[in-house]
């Protein structure tokens, strides 16, 4: 990626300028101002001394990118051609902009982090005084010009008019550009009674030398990038610089560019989200995602009508610098294709029984399962590829393959798994995922994505609730307040010595009703059964080849419960769960000879996770 540029002095007098006629202005992504009172003030005394304060980086507008641009925090709207956009140096060129170039009050923050509206003075006196350090003669006021003490009741500091600027020695940096008529208008007041003020003469015309004249002649160094940079050098060249702020993600980015076509792409998302957040499964779906969906299928159309040209043809990709070559016509054609996408999608994971995006083992593997479903429309629920698409989905989750390295699988996803449907070779994602049976008796928590395969994996199998045998479908979910649960109770688990690294494995759990969660209760399995067998508070007994029956839609052994013996249930358990991954995903698991679980036998989670993190991939040419 190269890159022209030239660096040059500039006038800061001269930007400050360009500032207010909207000739210099902000892309649209630049975040807000925030620097506080202590740091406007080190800005100002720096350059009152003519230090140095650091080069500032512009972008050339007379290129082919454009973004939405807004003026420095401060100045009026533009009244001239944008010549180039600030890239780096916005902190401080709104601090000095605000402070040296309007009579409004500045608007910033104290040390303590409270807005603040405030005027900024040179004390004359402190600023000309060598013992003095230069910070400590500039003096924040507040919007009005007056410091107050004795909570109000006292003026300390008068400067409202010009005659109490004179009277004071105060000179205000908001002149500091047009100080000579200040200047001139002091001299007049001075020369009114000579006699008691000629002293203010003097230090007034000393001052303009020693501190005045530096804002007057001092340069700024400004590194320009060339008419010619492309967006992805754009924007990195940006965060390189900004290393100070939150990093910009591409969404922010791509908002930016579409409103220099005048199109709110912000606007537009903000609709959609709303829509797809109806249902809960998708309630987390991020606008980047969106726009990873997007490109692939532009990408994956624009690799099609190459290879159709004889062209060389361009890589399927959802990568970073993908998102940010997406045009605006592009997105315009896919948006409602990937909308349609997620709500189909939605519908898929509700037949697999998920429901809420906090079970959804991997938020990331929805972004290439919407735009499969997008690319398929109606097609999807053909019922041979809905077999496929379930095989594929659930390879990724136990397979863990979209921890990282997504945006490669994404890629090969849209290549390689509507082809699949219709004949073609496996996936990459279904011949590369594996599952390891020792894995089973690790999986303890949320955080992991295999965990919630399991939970899913039960109610999609025909589990029902232990107390009212009712089957998980997506009312009673929401109804009944369904979770995932321990079998053997943890409160008996750590009565009899069991170590938790064995009852929270998801082995000794599964999905049940809050109520029903509540009658277990803390009991021994065999005395909860009983309860269950018996009707409990307002609940109605359930025969006993019946709770048998619900029991083995857990994959769970009845006669193991009523038995209190745990080890054994674990390891029977332990198999059952194997072979419903092994037919979800419809290949063997890798098997291992594995005694039942040793309580100090702990396992290192970062390191697993490490071990089954996918490598990543170049992106998809072929």
């Amino acid at each position: 990626m190269t890159t022209s540029f030239k660096t040059h002095p500039a006038s800061l007098k001269d930007l400050m300028r360009d500032c207010h006629d909207g000739k210099l202005q902000l892309p649209d992504f630049q975040r807000g101002w925030v620097w506080d009172q202590d740091r406007i003030i080190d800005l100002l005394a720096s350059i009152s001394e003519g230090f140095p304060v650091g080069a500032l980086m512009t972008l050339d507008a007379s290129g082919e990118v454009a973004f939405a641009v807004r003026p420095v925090e401060g100045a009026p709207a533009a009244n001239k051609p944008l010549d180039a956009y600030l890239l780096d140096g916005q902190q401080r060129m709104t601090s000095l902009y605000q402070s040296t170039s309007t009579r409004s009050a500045v608007l910033t923050q104290t040390a303590k982090k409270r807005p603040a509206r405030l005027h900024f003075y040179f004390n004359i006196k402190a600023a000309l005084n060598p013992n003095v350090a230069r910070r400590d003669a500039i003096v924040a006021v507040p919007e009005d010009r007056i410091i107050r003490e004795n909570f109000g009741r006292d003026i300390a500091l008068d400067l409202s008019t010009e005659e109490a600027e004179f009277a004071a020695l105060h000179f205000p940096i908001d002149r500091i550009f047009d100080a000579q008529l200040w200047i001139q208008a002091a001299l007049t007041w001075v020369l009114k009674d000579m006699g008691v003020r000629q002293d203010h003469m003097a230090l007034i015309n000393d001052f303009a030398i020693k501190v005045i004249n530096n804002f007057a002649e001092y340069h700024v160094p400004v590194i320009t990038l060339g008419r010619d940079t492309s967006r992805a050098a754009v924007c990195l060249v940006f965060e390189k610089v900004n290393t100070g702020g939150k990093a910009l993600d591409a969404f922010e980015l791509v908002t930016a560019m579409y409103a220099g076509q005048e199109f709110h792409l912000r606007d537009d998302w903000k609709a959609r989200r709303d829509r797809l957040a109806k249902l809960p499964v998708l309630a987390n779906v991020e606008p980047v995602e969106f726009l990873q969906a997007v490109s692939l299928l532009h990408t994956k159309a624009a690799r099609t009508e190459a290879e159709a040209d004889g062209r060389d043809p361009p890589a399927i990709s959802a990568s970073r610098n993908s998102l940010l070559q997406i045009p605006l016509s592009a997105y315009l054609k896919y948006a409602d294709k990937i909308e349609q996408g997620y709500i189909t999608a939605a519908k898929f994971l509700h037949g697999v029984k998920i429901f809420r995006a906090r079970d959804l083992p991997y938020q990331t593997q929805l972004v290439p399962l919407a735009a499969i479903l997008a690319e398929l429309g109606p097609n999807w629920e053909n019922d041979a590829v809905r077999k496929l698409l379930a095989r594929w989905y659930w390879c990724g989750v136990f397979g863990e393959l979209y921890g990282s390295a997504v945006e490669s699988r994404f890629a090969l996803d849209i290549r390689d798994v509507p082809r699949w449907f219709t004949g073609g070779p496996t996936p990459q994602t279904v011949e590369r995922a594996d599952f390891r049976e020792e894995r089973l008796r690790t999986l303890r928590t949320r955080l992991s994505a295999a965990y919630k395969g399991v939970h899913a994996l039960l109610m999609r199998s025909g589990a029902e609730d232990f107390r009212s045998g009712q089957p998980f479908d997506q009312a009673v979910f929401f109804d009944e307040n369904v979770d995932i649960h321990h079998i053997f109770p943890e409160a008996w688990c750590k009565q009899q010595g069991i170590k938790p690294e064995a009852y929270n494995s998801i082995i000794n759990k599964t999905p049940l009703s809050a109520r029903t969660n509540r009658i277990i209760g803390g009991a021994a399995p065999s005395t909860y059964l009983s309860r269950l067998e018996n009707g409990h508070a307002q609940n109605s007994p359930i025969a006993a080849d019946r709770l048998e029956s619900i029991l083995k839609t857990h994959e769970i052994d009845i006669e193991l419960m009523q038995a209190n013996d745990f080890d054994t249930f674990f390891d029977d358990r332990r198999g059952r769960l194997l072979e419903l991954i092994e037919s979800a995903m419809g290949k063997p698991a890798v098997r291992e000879d594995v005694a039942p679980p040793d309580p100090d036998d702990r396992y290192d989670e970062e390191e697993q996770e490490a071990e089954l993190k996918s490598a990543s991939e170049s992106e998809v040419a072929a």
